[in-house]
């Protein structure tokens, strides 16, 4: 049984969780269109202070789709306690009712579209978003805006997004580059324009390995990008019909 929580350590979490963690696993935590039910998780229900959670959040988990988040040790134990906070009678209850995220300004969004937010960029609502706000739904759509649709695991990546790829540069300076096809800590691998396959070892920082991911730049907006532009973008997608 755990203590009561600080309210305002709660809130905190709560606040962290609906930035980072809400558009995969709903703005309640009982799952979302790509994430898992973290109410129900065995590993949430097991944890006391996030030390079972910080790992996961850190490290992600590229196998289910989801990325590694960049969060203190503070905030980390935020979001658990805010998870941990969560009344157990939630764990055989109903489903709750759907949230309404179209709450943002559509106007707003389009300012940021065309301008902090740096999308057009990479995008153009008369080519690759043409239409976008009919294919999708607006949670599929939240789901595009932080993640491009790759690395989440619910939304489908647009079409015409080209695959991650790498460069390999050995000592000698010869340079390999082809679609990523594995890569850890100690194995780099790919597949060149004509076909064939290549691995090389990794041993520190030899050879160089350089991977282009074109999604990058989504995934490093989303721990900075402020909820409330989220929703703007949100509601300017929806109108892109």
């Amino acid at each position: 049984m755990r203590s009561p929580a600080d309210p305002a350590i709660v809130a905190r979490g709560k606040q962290i969780f609906g930035v980072d963690c809400s558009f995969c696993h709903g703005s309640d935590a009982r799952g979302g269109e790509s994430g898992p039910n973290l109410v129900r998780s065995q590993l949430v229900l097991d944890d006391q202070q996030g030390e079972l959670i910080t790992p996961v959040v850190r490290d992600g988990r590229p196998d289910k789709g989801m990325p590694k988040f960049d969060l203190s040790a503070a905030d980390i134990s935020a979001v658990a306690t805010f998870l941990h906070s969560l009344p157990l009678a939630n764990l055989g209850g109903a489903p709750s009712a759907p949230v309404n995220i179209l709450v943002g300004d559509a106007k707003a969004g389009e300012a940021y579209f065309n301008g902090a937010g740096n999308c057009v960029t990479c995008h153009s609502v008369t080519g690759d978003l043409a239409g976008i706000g009919a294919k999708h739904d607006p949670k599929t759509l939240q789901n595009l805006i932080v993640s491009g649709g790759g690395g989440r695991g619910g939304a489908a990546a647009p079409s015409n997004v080209p695959p991650t790829t790498v460069t390999v540069t050995l000592p000698s300076g010869q340079k390999f580059e082809g679609k990523l096809t594995h890569i850890d800590a100690f194995t780099v691998s790919l597949a060149e324009a004509d076909g064939a396959h290549r691995s090389f070892a990794i041993n520190g920082a030899t050879p160089k390995v350089e991977v282009h991911n074109p999604l990058q730049a989504h995934i490093d907006m989303l721990p900075t990008v402020k909820d409330v532009d989220i929703h703007n973008l949100t509601a300017y997608l929806v109108t892109l019909k």
